[in-house]
């Protein structure tokens, strides 16, 4: 993927990194996706008292992409607010790779400027999919 194309994903989750509702942890996290039809979508992540019924920021953009008829990542990126890099949760990974193949670009950043790409191959080798064996 072109640095264009990535540096607008990076601008999206930014912005929606800013309207995060995290009263409790205090870390706002932004995602934006690329989805196969070229079509962008964002999200941020959305704190509850009850923790359990909050929702990541990847999360928040898949809803969106799924919502507005899209159904295949492209590429994902995902803005931390510290220094570190926000890899994705467990959970998150799964609900990526429901949307997307193994080639699927996960990109990560950092406030600083820091990024990490890695493919969902990479990022969760052994992903549950319509082709896993359930038995």
């Amino acid at each position: 993927m072109d640095s264009k194309k990535i540096k607008q994903l990076v601008d999206l989750a930014t912005a929606a990194q800013v309207n995060a509702h995290a009263p409790y942890s205090g870390f706002n996290v932004g995602a934006a996706i690329l989805s196969k039809t070229t079509h962008t979508y964002s999200g941020c992540n959305v704190e509850n008292v009850a923790y359990p019924l909050g929702q990541c920021a990847e999360a928040t953009a898949i809803g969106n992409m799924v919502c507005n008829g899209d159904k295949a990542i492209a590429a994902i990126v995902i803005t931390s607010p510290t220094e570190d890099l926000c890899f994705p949760c467990g959970g998150c990974r799964q609900k990526i790779a429901e949307f997307s193949d193994e080639s699927t670009q996960v990109i990560m950043t950092s406030k600083d400027g820091k990024m990490q790409t890695l493919s969902m191959a990479e990022l969760l080798p052994y992903a549950f999919s319509n082709n896993t064996p359930t038995s």
